[in-house]
């Protein structure tokens, strides 16, 4: 028997209620491997370009003020997360051989690594290295962590038997509920401006709506194009008001960095320590489940199986191109990638599930990656402008979610895995200090309302009696 009739025939056998290769209807314009035309593909990526431009530069940005790193030093790391979130988005939807998704799936710099990334090279800069040789060691350690995802991937079949459909539903579900949070954030104006006294002012929430209304009409209406380009249309529009409320600072669009960034491998040497190598390690395990969740997130989306031997390669393969996107990206000097979720509300709302579209977007993030002084100008988009937009994209990855949990035979068992996994993700989201008296490495982990959450549901589905949905 074929390693793929081993998998129908366990699938049968385990969730009867859902049919071999079972998708989600969907109602896009283009699916998978649809090609649509230039324009309308260009104006697809610059949506999703900006859906997680800030998400990829973010952990560049924490981690370089935390280890105190030079200005120069800082944006070279920002632009070398858009370089190679570039590289490993095309990798994703190319599929070359096992490796890569095939799904218009978008790679960008994981926040969950933050919190292992600063205690080890704040560690070392307290023992009196260099910023830059500490990044040498975080590098390392990134690089060798990344063979963890890689040969889990090759396990998958064993653990496609408890992370089920009721799992990553859940895991999908709360991916969008959590992010949530960050969307109504930036509706009010972003952490800076709770420091600054002006979260939430009319002006603030006057953007976010106008961006989240125009969104939504657009959305809405008949013409393909203006559905297409919702997203592109809303943020432009937020943008060019915010200019004239005087809320973008146009002189310093352009900034006073470099024009052009070279990637050169290995910049900062390359270390590595055991003893601070558990977390990196475990939290490569981690992410795994989250980009199950994502992946089954974009199949579901796209009207592609989200259950079955296509559907189960495609998961393999993406796994296995997260962990050599990772390795990827140590090599190049950036921090490890994962898939993104919010894109695939993008994907909904515009209607195109095209994989062709990831070319685009990976040679975008290149070329912002090459030449930061274009990325400036997206920096510059302002926080409640951003948040319109994220806020209604992280909405339609929850109802993703929801749309998987309701093909789930629900009985008790599972209502209780349900119940118990939103509480506790949702409920480290929404109180964070309550881990604060948790040992570092706990904290690290559990902090993050998917992984707690996502772990929550895997370990019950494990453990409670009755068959596992």
């Amino acid at each position: 028997m074929s390693s793929g009739e081993q998998l129908h025939l366990e699938t049968a056998e385990e969730h009867p209620q859902i049919p071999e290769n079972f998708s989600v209807p969907s109602d896009l314009i283009y699916g998978l491997e649809d090609r649509p035309p230039v324009r309308e593909a260009i104006f697809a990526a610059l949506q999703h370009v900006l859906a997680s431009f800030i998400g990829i530069i973010t952990p560049s940005l924490i981690i370089g003020g935390a280890l105190g790193l030079t200005p120069e030093t800082a944006a070279y790391l920002v632009s070398m997360s858009l370089f190679v979130s570039g590289i490993a988005t095309f990798i994703q939807a190319k599929r070359l051989g096992p490796v890569g998704s095939g799904l218009l799936s978008i790679q960008g710099t994981s926040f969950a690594f933050i919190g292992p990334i600063l205690a080890v090279g704040g560690g070392a800069v307290a023992a009196g290295a260099e910023p830059t040789e500490a990044l040498g060691l975080v590098f390392g350690m990134c690089l060798v962590g990344s063979f963890i995802e890689m040969i889990f991937s090759r396990f998958l079949k064993l653990a496609s038997r408890v992370i089920t459909p009721l799992v990553t539903g859940t895991v999908v579900t709360l991916i969008g509920l959590t992010l949530i949070n960050v969307g109504i954030t930036a509706v009010g104006g972003g952490p800076l401006s709770r420091e600054a006294g002006t979260y939430g002012s009319p002006q603030n929430l006057f953007l976010a709506a106008l961006v989240l209304i125009t969104i939504i009409i657009l959305n809405s209406s008949r013409n393909n194009f203006l559905r297409m380009a919702s997203i592109a249309i809303g943020l432009i529009v937020g943008y060019l008001v915010a200019i004239f409320m005087g809320l973008v600072n146009l002189g310093n669009l352009l900034g006073s960095g470099p024009i052009f960034a070279l990637p050169i491998p290995f910049r900062y040497g390359f270390g590595f320590d055991i003893g601070s190598f558990i977390p990196f390690a475990f939290l490569y395990l981690i992410t795994t489940i989250e980009s199950i969740g994502d992946l089954t997130a974009t199949s579901s989306i796209t009207g592609e199986p989200i259950q079955g031997e296509i559907y189960f390669k495609r998961i393999q393969g993406g796994i296995l191109g997260d962990g050599i996107n990772s390795f990827i990206a140590a090599c190049f000097n950036t921090f490890p990638n994962t898939t993104f979720s919010q894109n695939n509300g993008v994907i909904q709302l515009t209607g195109i599930g095209s994989r062709y579209v990831g070319y685009f977007i990976a040679g975008i993030f290149v070329i912002l990656g090459l030449f930061p002084v274009i990325g400036s100008v997206l920096q510059a988009i302002p926080q409640p402008v951003l948040g319109g937009a994220t806020l209604i994209m992280f909405g339609t990855v929850a109802a993703a979610g929801i749309k998987i949990l309701s093909m789930v035979n629900f009985t008790k068992r599972s209502a209780i895995i349900l119940a118990t996994s939103l509480g506790l993700g949702l409920g480290v989201t929404f109180s964070p200090d309550l881990l604060d008296a948790l040992p570092p490495l706990i904290k690290s982990i559990f902090s993050s309302g998917i992984s707690s959450g996502g772990i929550c549901a895997l370990l019950l589905n494990i453990l409670l009696p009755g068959p596992r949905d």
